[in-house]
């Protein structure tokens, strides 16, 4: 587990419930400012749920998360595809300057040179040429790159990212990674919840293993063992039986 020492979120006995069944469940620990940390963990492990936790999107049961003094509208984040409606009828640039919002605000003027970065920022994850294209006319892959523009477009120094991979085409995923690094060597604190075990062990050098509760958290060499993730997947199934036979918590809406 990392230090508590010089972190930017540290986690004390989080517990998230739907329905009065645990989808988080005693979660401690604490990420450290600068560090590139993905969490890992089988369906239903509540990975996704415990970065809407770390955004304050959901409320928690018993616990407390220290922010260090930052509100959770200071971080950059990015849910889930389909949890976005790209039927509003928006461009590329459009979505992109809705980054700017923190420091403009919702209904503030953006200037020439946000819209400027904005153009800069579309450029920077290939989509040059997109910039006027409704969102609804994107592919999938090109839709994300448009949410990773929106990011640096939002300049944060804590970026949470909910599967930042899913659906999307090797290229792509090779070029948003490159992002993640490059946020990375910047010093920025990134935090991804992701399924691809090969790219957590050659590309994430931090990881917290869930299954509800911790397996394990720290150094991704000593976390993503054969043994460790055996464990996981047999805690996640221990739970999603516990939520079968609740009958206040259908299993579909207890954890992600």
């Amino acid at each position: 587990m990392t230090d508590a020492e010089n972190s930017v979120l540290t986690l004390q006995n989080v517990i998230v419930t739907y329905r009065r069944v645990p989808a988080v469940h005693h979660v401690t620990g604490s990420i450290k400012t600068g560090s590139l940390t993905a969490i890992a963990g089988p369906n239903g492990a509540g990975k996704s749920t415990l970065l809407k936790a770390l955004m304050g999107l959901v409320p928690l049961s018993d616990g407390e998360i220290d922010r260090g003094g930052r509100s959770p509208r200071d971080f950059a984040y990015l849910p889930q595809q389909p949890e976005i409606d790209r039927s509003f009828p928006i461009s590329v640039i459009q979505t992109v300057l809705l980054g700017a919002w923190p420091r403009s605000g919702i209904f503030g003027a953006v200037g020439s040179g946000e819209k400027q970065r904005a153009h800069n920022c579309i450029e920077k994850v290939g989509l040059t040429g997109y910039a006027e294209t409704p969102i609804a006319h994107l592919s999938a892959g090109q839709w994300q790159r448009a949410l990773f523009a929106r990011l640096i477009m939002q300049d944060a120094s804590i970026i949470l990212l909910d599967e930042p991979f899913a659906a999307v085409d090797e290229a792509t995923t090779t070029d948003l990674l490159g992002l993640i690094k490059a946020w990375h060597a910047e010093t920025r604190t990134v935090v991804a919840v992701l399924h691809e075990n090969a790219l957590i062990a050659k590309d994430f050098p931090e990881t917290l293993l869930l299954a509800r509760e911790v397996v394990a958290w720290g150094p991704t060499s000593e976390v993503m063992t054969s043994e460790n993730l055996e464990r996981a997947q047999a805690m996640t199934r221990r739970w999603a039986r516990e939520a079968h036979a609740h009958p206040r918590a259908p299993a579909a809406q207890v954890a992600r």
